[in-house]
């Protein structure tokens, strides 16, 4: 049974910035898309970044773009997302998750029931 736990979580003032990682086991790592997601309480979940390890494709959600880049090291099956300039805007639980045999693009496009794996989510939070 595939798992992905996230870390790297923590707060941070405006302007500064952190890199979370998602380490997945019990899976073939790059037989998998995998995206980053965030989620408020009170809000939808919002798709952030995705990356097909395979061929190192990446794609961005607008919010995003330019600020935060996704990445991932086949040897320690593991998937990172760089955060730089952050904003309060950013702060929130940033959740990794893992679909099975589609690229980055499919997997933007995707449901989130849809996505074979999620982790547990690790806290952002970004003070002004």
């Amino acid at each position: 049974e595939g798992k992905l736990v996230e870390s790297g979580g923590a707060p941070v003032q405006a302007g500064g910035s952190l890199r979370l990682s998602c380490a997945a086991s019990g899976l073939t790592f790059d037989d998998y898309a995998y995206g980053w997601f965030r989620q408020t309480p009170g809000k939808e979940r919002e798709g952030v970044a995705w990356i097909t390890p395979s061929n190192g494709i990446t794609t961005y959600g607008n919010s995003v773009k330019g600020r935060f880049t996704i990445s991932s090291d086949i040897s320690k099956n593991t998937v990172y997302l760089q955060m730089n300039n952050l904003t309060p805007a950013d702060t929130a639980v940033y959740y990794c998750a893992a679909v099975w045999a589609l690229t980055a693009n499919q997997a933007r496009g995707l449901s989130y029931d849809k996505y074979d794996y999620w982790g547990q989510g690790t806290q952002v939070r970004v003070s002004s």
